[in-house]
């Protein structure tokens, strides 16, 4: 009868402690294999030579149609693989790695929304590697190579960790994938889009305010034109043009956007928007101030880019204040949610 008990005792033994170990060893390796390290620190433990992107399924958006502008072939590249020439060639290897894993999730989601509300505008191809259409893109070959050589490994770990730490990452609001625009520099303030492109405004898309973008070099510029220079410019798109330099306000900015962006404009016999006049002129964005100076035109400007959307240096300005890409994302596009494909 003890014989029988003991028997029953290893026979128990066997049946539910032996699966546990082993499915808790299987667990622990499988955190281990996936494990990558922490604010891109590579120690003698997890050296690497290179980060390798996950393997994720993401349906019937797994693989992009790549438009190449300048050799109007197209290229088929899994989404992922994609991102990594978008990020790289959109946002500085050396920003934070918060703000790059925030431009990843902005780049996939600009992605989706293009797919998604395709209208066919570049034929068999999804989406164009030209910025001033859709987004830039690179390839790593040619990316590698415009980096100094001791920095080309460390600055590809960080693009690749931007779009593995957050695969599958998407904006919505209300359930719906955004159209998630980005610029270099807001000025201190983004725009509504409402400003730059007419139309109705998005209700993800509103002007915020955000510090410490003055510390970049994209924040101010100026442009000087001698005045026979300006009146060509102007002239390229209004023939009938003309200005009387010795007149009062010859030259001035007649309304601001809330954001402090010129609005509207009025340059001799012509009103124009600020947005026009950028375009024009070549200034970085449409927030600026403009002076006579003898004989020359002269435009202090502030910000780089349209101003809608997400500030990638304002991205790079909260995360070394300590915001993850969720906080800046949810920051710079309001009433949004970050979700898995």
């Amino acid at each position: 009868m003890r014989r029988l008990a003991i028997i029953l005792v290893i026979f128990i033994f066997i049946i539910f402690a032996i699966p546990i170990i082993f499915t808790k060893t299987n667990a622990t390796n499988s955190e281990e294999t996936n494990e990558i390290p922490e604010n891109n620190e590579i120690t003698e433990e997890n050296k690497i030579e290179e980060v390798v992107l996950k393997d994720y399924d993401y349906k019937q958006y797994d693989t992009i149609k790549l438009l190449h502008k300048d050799t109007n072939q197209i290229e088929e590249l899994p989404l992922d693989k994609y991102l990594l020439g978008v990020v790289s060639a959109e946002m500085p290897a050396t920003f934070e790695q918060e703000a790059l894993n925030a431009q990843a999730v902005v780049a996939r989601t600009y992605t989706i929304y293009c797919i998604s509300h395709s209208s066919n505008k570049h034929g068999e191809a999804n989406i164009c590697d030209d910025s001033t259409c859709c987004q830039a893109w690179i390839s790593k070959e040619d990316r590698m190579a415009r980096w100094e050589e001791d920095v080309r490994d460390s600055n590809w770990n960080k693009i690749t960790m931007a779009v593995n730490n957050t695969s599958g990452k998407i904006i919505t609001y209300n359930g719906e994938v955004i159209d998630a625009f980005f610029h270099s520099n807001s000025g201190g303030t983004t725009e509504a889009p409402v400003n730059v492109w007419g139309g109705t405004n998005y209700p993800y898309l509103q002007s915020v305010q955000t510090s410490g973008e003055d510390a970049y070099s994209q924040y101010s510029s100026e442009v000087v034109l001698s005045r026979e220079e300006f009146k060509n410019k102007i002239k390229e798109k209004h023939s009938d043009f003309t200005i009387d330099y010795n007149a009062q306000d010859c030259i001035k900015i007649t309304e601001y956007t809330e954001s402090g962006r010129v609005k509207t404009i009025k340059i001799g016999n012509l009103n124009l928007s600020g947005v026009e006049v950028r375009s024009l002129l070549g200034l970085r964005s449409a927030n600026f101030s403009v002076a006579i100076e003898g004989d020359n035109i002269k435009f202090s400007v502030t910000g780089y880019g349209h101003g809608v959307g997400m500030s990638q240096t304002g991205a790079d300005s909260m995360a070394k204040s300590g915001s993850n890409y969720q906080e800046i994302i949810k920051h710079f596009y309001t009433g949004v949610e970050i979700v898995d494909m």
